[in-house]
């Protein structure tokens, strides 16, 4: 598929992470992985239809997502201190993923519900290694399609 010159294209390499309802932005990541969902697909078999299969979707089920940075002055405070604010009380939040195109606008934006902390590090330090320390923000969340019916 040939690009077009007014094609929005989606970077890899440029995306923010911002906390709702706060609206707490938490910085500039490197890497994101995790942002996919898969579907159970049972199949039901009539027995009057031969080999025939019928295929519905069934349960969703979504990875936990996992962020990673070089530790950074502001923006590694700014997650201490909002993992500081909700490390004892269970407040999930809505944690949004906003994929940026060359321009820096939004080409598209995962919002995942119900986001609750797995885990935060910072990796360990070695005075003998000539490395940038590394931030990883692990979340685990119910979801971010739309994808839920009222019972």
């Amino acid at each position: 598929m040939a690009v077009g010159e007014h094609d929005q294209l989606g970077l890899v390499n440029r995306f923010r992470v911002k906390v709702m309802p706060e609206n707490r932005s938490l910085g500039s990541w490197a890497k994101v992985d995790g942002l996919d969902v898969t579907w159970e697909v049972p199949d039901y078999r009539a027995g009057d239809q031969g080999n025939f299969r019928w295929l519905f979707p069934g349960k969703t089920t979504y990875k936990n997502v996992s962020l990673q940075r070089t530790a950074v002055a502001k923006d590694t405070k700014s997650v201490k201190e909002w993992l500081e604010e909700n490390s004892t009380k269970f407040k999930p939040s809505e944690i949004t993923i906003t994929l940026l195109d060359a321009h820096g606008d939004p080409v598209m934006d995962w919002t995942c519900k119900n986001s609750v902390v797995l885990k935060w590090s910072v990796a360990g330090f070695d005075a003998g290694a000539s490395k940038v320390a590394l931030e990883t923000l692990e979340f685990s969340h119910r979801g971010f399609l739309d994808d839920e019916t009222a019972g």
